[in-house]
């Protein structure tokens, strides 16, 4: 049997609105936790695309995938 940890911790989402054009556009920011985002089984890197969607009341984040690997 393999026992599996999950590292979690408290996030927030922030709104940093942002003036481009004149105009004031909100940009909004999902915080993930250091002691998250530095363990090992964090699938992300720093300034990777991701494909952001909503399922029921969840919001789920997945690599996304490079045209060239499909």
């Amino acid at each position: 049997m393999v026992y599996q940890f999950m590292i979690e911790g408290v996030g927030k989402i922030i709104n940093r609105p942002t003036k481009t054009g004149g105009k004031i556009y909100d940009k909004f920011f999902v915080y993930i936790p250091a002691s998250v985002a530095k363990d090992s089984a964090f699938p992300f890197k720093p300034g990777e695309e991701v494909i952001v969607r909503i399922e029921g009341n969840r919001l789920v984040i997945e690599k996304k995938l490079d045209k060239n690997k499909r």
